[in-house]
């Protein structure tokens, strides 16, 4: 298995799926952001209104 890792293709396809792993937590965290918020400014009509 070691031999496996040995070539250059090995790393490059580690690499890019480190990208998408990394990728998707980002993009996970700005969705959930992005919900909170608006579930906020729903439980609250007012502090939109104000803006």
């Amino acid at each position: 298995m070691m031999k496996l890792l040995d070539t250059d293709g090995a790393w490059i396809a580690i690499g890019v799926s480190v990208l998408f792993i990394i990728a998707g937590v980002v993009m996970k965290r700005v969705f959930v952001n992005i919900l909170k918020k608006s579930e906020s400014a729903a439980a609250d009509p007012t502090e939109t209104q104000q803006k």
